[in-house]
């Protein structure tokens, strides 16, 4: 008998995905080990977002199955459903807070609006999570007096206030400078290893990729090209992977 604990937080088998006449995703069969990091690439429109939106229901799919922590997502009623986004935080490429609210109220929105929770008890809960992204006594202050990095931290915090255990990251190193793309980076491994939260990450930006992933998934054409770690992405031979790594013009990969 399969353990909860051997059991993957995510297990994705032949999910297609249709929007129209576009096929987006198409078989894409995925494993996230529980307390892992799973990074997607791929090129832009390759369907990465589409993925992630998946699994926590803003997408649905034509086929396949989505299970976390082996319930089935799809096929949940929509009570069911919001039981498991509860632990399921979304980090938005923007960060997407909400600028008329102090950091503090952001990170506390989903515990007002979801939540019996008094409001010392968010307080208390809030303080933590910005403490844990390294944001103490920021609470009063708006996301425009916060540097983009410092506003991608607080999202952080924001999709931690609820108790998730599982953390889907679109693009959080985008337009960030390399030192404060390592902040993020050491974020997430950080949380991984004091949490055990499990991540899937879409980037394009191979160095955070290669520090941050246990294992890589390349897409391309709704399909999954490649899979491997770290080290095994960086030696594929794999057409697909070699013309991405190394941004040539030419190969498979239509520019």
């Amino acid at each position: 008998m399969t353990t909860s604990a051997a059991m993957p937080a995510i297990s994705i088998k032949s999910l297609n995905v249709r929007f129209g006449s576009r096929h987006i995703l198409k078989d894409v069969t995925l494993d996230v080990p529980r307390g892992s990091t799973l990074c997607v690439m791929g090129l832009s429109g390759a369907g990465k977002s589409t993925l992630i939106r998946s699994v926590i229901g803003l997408v649905e799919p034509v086929s396949g199955e989505i299970r976390v922590n082996g319930r089935d997502v799809l096929h949940l009623p929509e009570s069911q459903l919001n039981e498991i986004r509860v632990k399921i935080g979304m980090v938005f490429q923007s960060a997407a807070l909400f600028d008329s609210m102090t950091v503090g109220d952001n990170v506390a929105f989903a515990l007002r609006e979801h939540s019996q929770l008094g409001e010392e008890e968010i307080q208390r809960i809030v303080s933590e999570k910005l403490s844990l992204v390294d944001l103490e006594g920021m609470e009063h202050l708006y996301p425009v007096q916060l540097s983009g990095g410092m506003q991608k931290r607080a999202g952080v915090a924001r999709a931690l206030a609820t108790g998730a255990e599982i953390l889907l990251y679109d693009e959080p190193t985008t337009g960030l400078d390399p030192i404060i793309s390592n902040v993020i980076n050491n974020l997430i491994r950080g949380l991984q290893r004091q949490m055990g939260v499990t991540s899937i990450v879409i980037t394009h930006d191979l160095s955070s990729a290669y520090t941050i992933a246990d294992q890589i998934a390349f897409l391309y054409d709704g399909h999954i090209v490649e899979q491997g770690t770290p080290e095994a992405f960086q030696k594929s031979t794999n057409p697909y992977v070699v013309q991405f790594r190394e941004g040539s013009v030419t190969g498979p990969i239509e520019v």
